[in-house]
């Protein structure tokens, strides 16, 4: 079952179970979403008008703007960021005599607080690639294959991925799903769980000779398990 939007979902599921060190597959593929886009609205869409309408109008997050900061393309940066501060100038202006004084900044700022151009853009084609992880599993046998042999999910996207599923897959095909994931997740939970503790008897003298087996980045693991891991910087992203 190949079809062009399937071959990112399949690739990543495909890294993962030859390589566990690629970690959770949605992470890799939220980290790919990223990527791209990062590099389009510093490149081929900055002076797109209906994009630059866009980034007028929603802004970016910090971490977004973080990232974007230190891909070293400045001027694009600013070109961005110059036509972004022009529309706001007029936006935060207070309304007028008429108006009730401050709720015209206090509305827009809101809003602006709220939105960010790149993680809509994210969002949109994310839940997409959760919902073809789903469909593939419900078509594709090889593909149940790929999905039994990922190393874990992160829980936030084992959360998503299960939410999806309980919409998508029938009353008969969801628990075989379930089932399918909670083996994952369950599995990686508990070898987790021993090395962490591991890691905290290492600390212990009485534990100084004893090998650290696989804890010695056990809080690392830990921390991507328990939120993710996202936001890569790009040449971490490989």
């Amino acid at each position: 079952m190949e079809q062009i939007y399937t071959i990112p979902v399949n690739e990543a599921f495909e890294a993962s179970a030859a390589d566990p060190a690629c970690g959770c597959p949605f992470c890799a593929l939220y980290n790919k979403l990223e990527d791209d886009e990062l590099d389009l609205i510093l490149g081929a869409s900055m002076m797109e008008p209906d994009v630059r309408i866009q980034t007028n109008k929603e802004g970016f997050c910090r971490t977004h703007y973080d990232m974007m900061f230190v891909r070293k393309n400045r001027l694009g940066m600013a070109l961005t960021l110059e036509s972004h501060l022009d529309e706001l100038k007029e936006d935060i202006r207070d309304g007028g005599f008429l108006s009730s004084p401050g709720q015209k900044p206090i509305k827009r700022i809101t809003a602006l607080e709220s939105s960010c151009y790149v993680c809509r853009r994210i969002e949109f084609n994310f839940e997409h690639m959760i919902e073809t992880a789903v469909l593939l599993w419900e078509k594709d046998d090889s593909f149940r294959e790929k999905l039994r042999a990922q190393p874990y999910f992160c829980l936030p996207h084992y959360r998503r991925l299960l939410s999806v599923a309980s919409e998508g897959l029938s009353k008969k095909k969801f628990p075989e799903f379930e089932k399918a994931c909670a083996t994952i997740v369950d599995g990686y939970l508990a070898k987790l769980k021993d090395d962490v503790s591991w890691f905290c008897k290492k600390f212990d003298y009485r534990y100084d000779e004893e090998p650290w087996y696989d804890s010695k980045d056990a809080v690392e693991r830990a921390m991507r398990f328990l939120r993710s891991d996202l936001h890569r910087p790009p040449e971490k992203k490989k």
